[in-house]
């Protein structure tokens, strides 16, 4: 598949030009999304979660008490890919959306 192709370092670099708060570190694709409690952390990793299982995308995630940290490598060529950057953006599309009656439960405000 074209998606299992492993970015080289000038396409990632090119990638987090549009990634705003992504990072590499250690061959991952990182984010970490803070949050106003672990109520909310919970809700955070569950929509990350139900996000990445419809892409069948599966990062590895960390939550502290207001904090979810986002970790994506294509696992079975163990390296980024279009796959990483696609659902890094769809990610930041959910966990960054802002309801009109919701206002405060946004994350990173």
């Amino acid at each position: 598949m074209k998606d299992d192709v492993i970015l080289n370092e000038l396409q990632l670099v090119e990638e987090l030009k549009t990634l705003a708060g992504w990072e590499i570190r250690d061959g991952w694709l990182r984010r970490t999304y803070k949050t106003p409690g672990w109520s909310h952390t919970l809700m955070l990793a569950n929509t990350i979660a139900y996000t990445a299982e419809a892409a069948y995308h599966h990062p590895d995630l960390s939550l502290g008490y207001a904090a979810v940290t986002v970790k994506l490598q294509t696992h079975r060529v163990r390296g980024i890919t279009t796959s990483d950057t696609t659902l890094a953006r769809r990610i930041d599309e959910v966990a960054l959306w802002k309801g009109q009656w919701h206002r405060g439960l946004a994350v990173n405000r």
